[in-house]
């Protein structure tokens, strides 16, 4: 039996250990919205303004380790999934971002329609990225 040569990783440990912050706190944040809405208690636009910003500040790192690692891959299949990762990032960045000014503001409208929106957005866009960048990694026994 031919033995399969293992893959190439897309992520460093540590970019994975990094990545793991905004994977698990825009979905925390998004469930703080959504007790919100079904509460009404205002700490929990505040919880989920705690979340975004610790997923924004851990992010950040990851997002400029992707561009990095992005420009640097010389394989045509890893510059496809570094692009697609990086295509991921980048905008769950941007609208995270943009999702932490909206929960800025006070109360309903910090949150609402919009808030729900972006951080659902932001969410799986995170969730996605985990996907992809960990997605590669197969076990082979031969």
């Amino acid at each position: 039996m031919p033995i399969a040569p293992p893959p190439a990783r897309l992520l460093h440990p540590l970019h994975g250990v990094l990545l793991a912050w905004p994977v698990a706190l825009f979905p925390a944040a998004l469930l703080s919205d959504i007790t919100y809405l079904q509460t009404a208690e205002i700490q929990w636009t505040n919880f989920s303004a705690w979340l975004i910003t610790g997923a924004l500040m851990m992010g950040a790192p990851v997002l400029l380790w992707a561009i990095v690692d992005a420009l640097r891959a010389r394989h045509i299949g890893a510059r496809r999934r570094h692009r697609l990762y990086l295509l991921l990032l980048a905008p769950m960045w941007i609208i995270g971002f943009v999702n932490a000014l909206q929960h800025s503001s006070d109360g309903w409208s910090s949150v609402g329609t919009t808030g729900l929106t972006l951080s659902s957005l932001s969410a799986a866009l995170a969730l996605a990225a985990g996907w992809i960048a960990h997605g590669g990694y197969r076990e082979y026994r031969p």
